[in-house]
Formats: structure tokens, sequence, C-alpha cells
């Protein structure tokens, strides 16, 4: 259990960092909206990494039940919240002056924010096997479907500029976490 608190607080310090650079993002957008123009599609994926970070926090304490901690398992975990605090600090630049809005910079930096959030959803099958057959088992179909869907959605969303397939893309991408919370909610209540 002292490896796991270890770990636990080493995570969280990565991602709420995160978290803290998002709320920053939001709240210089309120503060500059003049300067800043808000984009719908970005402040869609801002929700759902706010969202994706809860979820993290919360499942990562389904590793409390690993018994036998090395090394190796603990890099890999130390890794998966990097990738996920470079997806917070990819959604707001220190300064936005360069680019036009944030529909300019988001789309000039899509393939990095998505091939992001591709590792993220691979790494997540990784980091679900660490925690056990019981727990893999526990998270259904629904998980792996939702898993390919994003991978399959990242690798076109880091090629296209299309607006329409970028507000789908993650208008579908919420809809499914909000399940996903949801069915997990209600068959672990």
């Amino acid at each position: 259990m002292e490896k796991f608190t270890h770990v636990r607080i080493v995570m969280g310090m990565i991602v709420s960092l995160g978290l803290t650079h998002m709320l920053k993002g939001i709240s210089t957008t309120i503060h500059h909206r003049a300067q800043s123009n808000p984009y719908p599609i970005h402040m869609a994926w801002v929700a759902s990494l706010i969202l994706n970070v809860l979820q993290f926090w919360w499942w990562e304490f389904s590793l409390s039940e690993i018994h036998v901690w090395t090394f190796g398992i603990y890099l890999y975990l130390i890794f998966y919240a990097f990738i996920i605090y470079l997806m917070c600090a990819m959604l707001f630049p220190d300064s936005i002056k360069e680019y036009r809005d944030y529909c300019d910079y988001f789309m000039s930096r899509r393939a990095w924010f998505f091939g992001l959030l591709l590792a993220e959803s691979l790494i997540d099958i990784g980091d679900s096997l660490i925690k056990g057959e019981i727990h893999v088992a526990g998270l259904g179909d629904m998980y792996w479907l939702k898993t390919a869907a994003v991978a399959l959605g990242a690798l076109i969303a880091m090629r296209t500029r299309n607006q329409v397939y970028h507000a789908s893309f993650v208008a579908l991408n919420l809809t499914a976490q909000l399940l996903f919370v949801a069915k997990m909610s209600w068959t672990h209540a």
C-alpha cells in the first residue's frame, strides 16, 4: 500500500499541473475574450479533457489492488500522467498573440493534440491491463468500442481541418465519456 500511495501522489501532482494549466487557460480566455476569441470546438476539448483528468484520478484508485509493484509499472503510469499533462498543455499556449484566434491555434497544433490523444487511448489499455483481469472484465465492451473509436477518430482528426468532423468528433467523444461515467457509476453503485 505504501508504494501505491507514493505512485498515486506523484501521478496526482503531474495531472493536477495539467488541470491547473487548463483552468488558468479558461480564466485567461474569459479575461481577454476580445483578444482570444474562444473557439467552441477547442472549448469542448477542454471540457472533455477536464472530465478525462477527473476520470483518470478516480480510476487510478484501482491500482490499490496491485500487490507487486515494479519500477516498470511505476514508469509506465508516470508516462501515462505525462501524456495527460502534455494534452492539457497543448490546449492553451503561453500566448495566443502569434495566432489569429483559438481556432487558428488549435488547427495548427491538431496533429500534436490528436497524436497525444491517440497515445493516451492506447496507453490506457496497458493501464487497464495492469489493474488486472477483474478490472478489465468490469469495463465491458463499451470500453473497447470507445477506445477503438477514439483512436480511429484521433487518426482522422490529425489529418483533417474539416470543422464538421471536428465538431462531431468532440461531441461524440464527450457523449461517450458521459455514458461511460454513467454506466460505471450505475454498475458500481
